[in-house]
């Protein structure tokens, strides 16, 4: 999970524009920009969704745009009939400036199937687990069962607001909001297993377990999984783990965490992978066995390890798609997407026109491990990488974008003068020389200024982002780059339609 920045409590008015008739004589005005907005933002097949266009401009202008759609039909009004779908199907909706065609908008609808296919976890990014107020986080629910259990049983529990991550692999849950009695897991030498895992802003500590987990129809059946705990909880935290991070302890409480848990599908089947195994020549602060006496550092096997929840499914097992809708400037509340498991093993999750992106396999020794190139003002950044478990756009820092930091605690974001920034770069697949594979992509993206954003009731932002440190080398493309994508991950060494993962899709 390469979260970075801070999770803010979020207050204030939520402005909200209609599109009005014709502005009268359009002499000497200008049309600046359309944006547009869709309400509801997902519906069920054949549903409608009534879009809105704000038209900005200067002098007498025109707020008369005209309406089309990718799917369905639009009307006059902007009232969109999305078509009958099998499978879910994103519609792009397009308002466009009547006085100056130039100018146009968009907005995106997901179009749902009447009855979700087996496969298809809801996603939903919202304020978080009760009592919190988070941002830009995609949460799910998943159903966790003692070992030999099946929902509904006394014995398992539904979990929800645990965040979808592809930057990590393995189901985490924080200890403190699981009431059903998980197994510990011991290590080769019969001890307690406990694992330190590093993010990019803390580190999570806590016992290994196992469980049976049902995430939507799929079932991966005694799956590793880790208990996060608080500092102060037993056995404590070894000096060697949180030595590794300036960051605190991400996994003592759902506060700490943003979530009740996280689930990563990202690109390797287990978190650790080689390097935690005898193959490797010396043993990693990762995994421990756990004594009376303390706890250190211990090989594993792959199957000990905390696993990819997916690559155990039966079925849909070599990936996930992430489907979110387009999110207007100015974001959104309460946005809800998919999650799907699978690559081309169903109708609802073919790659179509998605440009491949390879990475490195978990084989490589390379530094560039799961990383794309990203190439910004004609400088290549080969360390970075696309994570729905950040939670903004992080790239470079002010001396090179020239972006403005905002002020006091919401430093680690930009505040842009002039908002939106509106931003290009390209994205590539690597492989573990750093070699460009395929072609370079272009990728328009957009800031805009935090605290303006922060103003707002909404938990959703495509255009929230700030510096990445540290170093400043690489672009972090968190959550607000899903927003009206439809984004896969293929695990490493699972076959796909497009060839053996590991790579990342859009």
């Amino acid at each position: 999970m390469r979260k970075v920045g801070l999770f803010l409590v979020l207050t204030g008015v939520l402005w909200m524009a209609a599109c009005g008739g014709s502005g009268g004589s359009n002499t000497n005005s200008t049309i600046t920009n359309v944006s547009v907005s869709c309400s509801p933002s997902t519906v069920t097949s054949g549903g409608t969704s009534q879009c809105t266009a704000t038209v900005a401009g200067t002098g007498n202008f025109s707020q008369g745009v005209t309406w089309s759609t990718t799917a369905g039909t639009i009307s006059s009004s902007g009232l969109l009939t999305a078509p009958t779908v099998t499978v879910s199907l994103l519609v792009t909706v397009t308002a466009t400036s009547m006085q100056d065609t130039t100018k146009s908008g968009t907005a995106s609808v997901t179009d749902n199937p009447t009855s979700a296919a087996s496969n298809v976890a809801p996603l939903i990014v919202d304020s978080g687990p009760t009592g919190l107020s988070e941002a830009n986080i995609a949460y799910t629910t998943v159903t966790v069962c003692v070992p030999g259990n099946a929902p509904p049983s006394s014995n398992c529990q539904d979990i929800d607001h645990v965040q979808v991550d592809t930057g990590s692999s393995g189901l985490r849950l924080v200890s403190s909001i699981v009431s059903v009695s998980l197994p510990h897991n011991n290590d080769s030498g019969g001890n307690p297993l406990d694992e330190c895992l590093i993010f990019l802003d803390g580190y999570v500590w806590g016992p290994v377990a196992t469980a049976d987990i049902y995430v939507a129809g799929e079932k991966a059946g005694s799956l590793p999984v880790q208990l996060t705990i608080p500092d102060g909880g037993s056995p404590g935290v070894p000096s060697s783990c949180s030595s590794q991070t300036t960051g605190s302890n991400d996994g003592g409480s759902p506060s700490d965490l943003g979530a009740n848990g996280l689930i990563g599908v990202g690109f390797f089947q287990q978190d650790c992978g080689l390097a935690c195994t005898t193959a490797n020549g010396q043993i990693p602060d990762a995994y421990y066995g756990c004594t009376a006496s303390g706890c250190n550092p211990t090989y594993t096997t792959l199957l000990q390890q905390v696993t990819n929840p997916v690559v155990l499914f039966s079925g849909d097992n070599n990936g996930v798609l992430i489907q979110l809708p387009m999110v207007q400037d100015g974001g959104a509340q309460n946005v809800p997407g998919s999650l799907i498991f699978g690559i081309g093993t169903q109708s609802n999750n073919g790659l179509g026109s998605a440009t491949i992106y390879q990475v490195p396999d978990e084989n490589s020794i390379a530094r560039n491990l799961g990383d794309i190139i990203t190439t910004y003002n004609g400088q290549a950044y080969n360390f970075s990488f696309i994570d729905s478990g950040s939670n903004g756009l992080f790239f470079l820092d002010t001396s090179i974008t020239g972006i403005p930091t905002c002020s006091g605690q919401e430093s680690a974001w930009y505040c842009p003068t002039n908002s939106p920034d509106n931003l290009t770069a390209t994205n590539q697949g690597q492989n573990d020389s750093q070699q460009g594979t395929g072609s370079a992509v272009a990728v328009n993206f957009s800031i805009e200024n935090a605290d303006n954003l922060f103003q707002s009731n909404n938990t959703a932002w495509s255009t929230l982002g700030g510096p990445y440190t540290p170093p400043p080398v690489q672009f972090d493309w968190g959550l607000p780059f899903f927003f009206g994508r439809n984004v896969f991950v293929a695990i490493d060494q699972k076959g796909t339609p497009a060839g053996n993962g590991p790579y990342v899709a859009y």
